[in-house]
């Protein structure tokens, strides 16, 4: 079968640089996919775009090249819940990965156990309406409570617009909660203002409630420009995207992660250098300490804890 990119969207950014920043021993990209290949996974029928193929093999290729140890994938919306191509990379990292899926309220328990197995430990709800259709919340809320028992937690995708609206559902949710990409604030505004101060005020007042730091390419106004105008070879890029970043992991330390959102999806603009990606890190996480609780500590005791003694 044979599956048409979405018009427009660019694919990844071919031969990224290799990073000037030096990664702890054991870091984990928390963040990013797999997208097919739509031959071997086809794409969900009621998906609302069309990727381009980005095959486990290339995925864990880029782990090592940008000097990470592990990966967690998580499922997303192209394929729906059909978590066959997610599954498949688990069981062929060599523990190398960990996984978010996207499960229905018709999944059963022996299929949540078999992705448990595989290595699945969390699962995802999507409020970007134009990337998903709207789930009930009771349907949600009944999901959430069927993957407590196994240790799982729940990550979400919204908009800081929507925030108000979601507030008292995500702090009801009985699981862990992970925010996706800092809850996409509008860096055009102040990090002390009141939109931004009520993303902090849930992670303040809910110490189950992580957010991950990542995709700066996403929110970014500037673009991945250093002072001088030209992409920074120091990792000094997406400058009004750090102070935001720089200050959830300065407040909240233990509960922060970072991943490099691979490969992309839905970008139009411009497609960014993974390699500068990782560089931006050293601008949010500051100190040897920080860096070690965003990049190894956090996401290990979060996805690996069976493995650790």
């Amino acid at each position: 079968m044979e599956f048409i990119k979405t018009p427009g969207w660019l694919d990844w950014y071919v031969g990224p640089s290799k990073p000037h920043f030096q990664l702890p021993p054991g870091s984990v990209d928390a963040h990013c996919h797999v997208f097919g290949p739509g031959n071997q996974f086809p794409y969900a029928p009621e998906r609302k775009y069309t990727p381009c193929d980005a095959s486990k093999d290339r995925l864990f290729a880029l782990r090592d090249h940008l000097g990470f140890d592990k990966n967690v994938i998580v499922q997303a919306t192209c394929h729906g819940s059909d978590n066959r191509a997610l599954v498949d990379a688990l069981r062929t990292s060599h523990n190398k990965a960990r996984g978010v899926a996207t499960v229905n309220r018709n999944v059963t328990d022996a299929e949540l156990h078999d992705m448990h197995a595989a290595g699945v430990r969390g699962t995802r709800f999507n409020f970007v309406r134009r990337l998903a259709d709207f789930t009930p919340r009771g349907v949600l809320l009944e999901i959430a409570n069927r993957i407590a028992p196994l240790g799982w937690h729940v990550v979400v995708y919204f908009e800081a617009a929507d925030l108000p609206e979601l507030y008292d559902f995500f702090t009801a949710l009985p699981t862990t909660v992970v925010v996706d990409h800092m809850g996409r604030p509008d860096v055009r505004k102040p990090v002390d203002g009141p939109e931004f101060a009520l993303f902090l005020k849930m992670m303040r007042e809910h110490s189950n409630i992580w957010s991950k730091v990542s995709c700066p390419e996403r929110l970014s106004v500037t673009g991945p420009k250093a002072l001088n105008g030209e992409i920074g070879l120091d990792g000094c890029t997406y400058r009004d995207v750090a102070p935001f970043a720089r200050h959830l992991v300065e407040t909240f330390p233990d509960r922060v992660l970072w991943g490099t959102d691979w490969p992309h999806p839905n970008l139009k603009d411009h497609m960014p250098d993974d390699g500068l990606l990782v560089d931006f890190i050293a601008q949010i996480a500051t100190t040897p300490e920080l860096q070690r609780k965003l990049l190894v500590d956090n996401p290990t005791g979060l996805y690996w804890s069976d493995d650790v003694t």
